[in-house]
């Protein structure tokens, strides 16, 4: 008999790691579905935490705006530091912080103890997130990555499936603190699933944090979203949008110049040299940009304008979720046979499509059967886009920088993330007078008068528009992220188009 080489499809050691790779997604699948319920819950409820704490249109947008911003800037410190203390031992980490700052979040006494916990929510997160997409990958074996890649977007689609669900229930009937407190027993579960199955992995040489660079990613993201979220209320002339502006604009530059002369830099453009993924994170950056803010959006849109309650709100968003859910794994299946590149064109084109379909019926009572149809294509388009485009950008990575270079891929997707939130909040609201900006928020601009909800909808229309051609910009760096013919051949992904 003639034995089967180690580590080829059909011997003992594969289907031992393969075995062993499925019991990996499992726990980083769940740690995805926890942060992706925790978000999606409240992008629908939010309306009925505003009304809660009778918050101001300032502090609501921060409510969404101090998680995204805070898990953005960190991500890829705790890639770095996962890579020198062990990434078991921060991604579990990850699930004890987050857990505890939900159960404090539920019982916030005001708002900004309220955003403060998401903060620490955020932290938590950022060692998961950082982590997950290395642990599969170096978890699979390289023909099956694309699969476990689209099982584990997938299970992102099934968090957004569930939560605005969830959200609009729980904001109805238990109260909005359960949105935080379901995270808790989730999280425990999720801990001790995580610690029974992930090995320990030898740590790596220990080098310097870059927390000059740190610092810098942090002002930097602070100052530009201090800007656009006030640009929609203010104005554009408003010193606090122009001295925002203007820090951001200066402190990139700074970045660049200090990350080129760190030893151990926390952004290592050098790593970003090479065509394929700079425009692969370009249309990560704006796929995210594109498509984060829309379920939050339409959510805002049944309520403010239309002033239906959360529940009927979350129901109507559940084409995004859905499309999510039935493409990612679709595409998983697919990529092996087809490209990861053509993946991410094709998915980046059909969300483009369904963003066109909603900017062209927008309007109060335009049937819901189109609204649905376009947030539909907008779900299938995302859950083919993120397949695709994260199976290409880790199968093309240096193998002994996967930890930092991911969290730097992670980041720049969250900065589209939270651009996304403020700048559709910035240019949604600016479109109706300072004084009636909370209503908005709190979903109840609709019972004010037709006048209100008319220029509100120009606000959507605006908002849309701005969307779609993000999302156009996405798709043609998608196209333009065709990899080499010598690319790597052993990874999922690598058969003929």
């Amino acid at each position: 008999m003639v034995a089967i080489p180690q580590d080829l499809p059909g011997s003992p050691e594969y289907l031992s790691k393969l075995r062993y790779a499925w019991r990996v997604c499992s726990v980083t699948s769940l740690g995805l579905v926890m942060i992706g319920i925790s978000g999606s819950t409240l992008n629908v409820a939010l309306p009925t935490v505003v009304r809660h704490f009778h918050a101001d249109a300032f502090s609501a947008g921060w409510v969404l705006l101090a998680f995204l911003l805070v898990n953005t800037a960190t991500l890829v410190f705790f890639g770095r530091v996962a890579d020198l203390l062990g990434r078991r031992e921060i991604y579990l980490a990850g699930f004890v912080l987050f857990t505890v700052g939900s159960l404090l979040a539920g019982l916030s006494p005001g708002i900004w103890f309220l955003i403060a916990m998401r903060a620490v929510q955020a932290v938590g997160a950022a060692m998961i997130l950082a982590n997950g997409t290395v642990i599969i990958t170096d978890a699979f074996p390289p023909d099956r990555l694309s699969q476990g890649m689209g099982v584990y977007i997938g299970t992102l689609s099934v968090a957004q499936l569930t939560g605005p669900t969830l959200g609009g229930l729980i904001a109805e009937t238990a109260g909005w603190q359960w949105i935080f407190w379901m995270n808790v027993p989730a999280g425990l579960i999720a801990l001790t699933w995580g610690a029974f199955t992930l090995r320990r992995v030898s740590r790596g040489a220990r080098k310097p944090v870059d927390a000059l660079g740190n610092l810098i990613v942090f002002a930097a993201l602070s100052a530009a979203l201090i800007a656009l979220s006030e640009a929609g209320s203010r104005g554009l002339s408003s010193p606090v949008v122009i001295v925002g502006a203007a820090i951001a604009a200066v402190l990139v530059p700074v970045l660049v110049v200090v990350e080129r002369r760190a030893s151990h830099p926390v952004l290592d453009l050098r790593l970003f040299g090479e065509r394929t993924l700079a425009f692969a994170n370009v249309a990560s950056f704006c796929s995210a940009l594109a498509r984060s803010a829309l379920i939050l959006l339409v959510a805002l849109y049944f309520q403010a304008a239309r002033g239906v309650d959360a529940v009927t709100a979350a129901l109507g968003v559940l084409p995004v979720p859905i499309g999510m859910a039935l493409a990612s794994p679709v595409a998983g299946a697919l990529g092996r046979r087809v490209r990861p590149y053509a993946l991410s064109v094709g998915g980046a084109l059909m969300s483009a499509t369904g963003l066109g379909v909603l900017l062209l019926t927008t309007d109060p009572v335009t049937p819901y059967w189109i609204i649905a149809a376009g947030l539909f294509l907008c779900g299938c388009g995302s859950g083919t886009f993120m397949t695709g485009n994260t199976t290409q950008v880790m199968s093309a990575l240096p193998a002994g920088s996967l930890g930092v270079v991911n969290g730097f891929r992670l980041m720049i997707m969250n900065v589209g993330i939270v651009l996304s939130v403020a700048l559709t909040l910035s240019v949604l609201t600016g479109s109706v007078s300072a004084e009636l900006r909370g209503q908005v928020y709190a979903g109840t601009l609709s019972r004010v008068s037709p006048v209100a909800v008319e220029h509100l909808m120009t606000g959507f229309q605006r908002t849309y528009a701005v969307l779609f051609a993000v999302a156009l910009t996405g798709a043609l760096t998608a196209a333009l992220a065709r990899p080499r013919r010598s690319g790597r051949s052993g990874h999922a992904g690598s058969a003929p188009f």
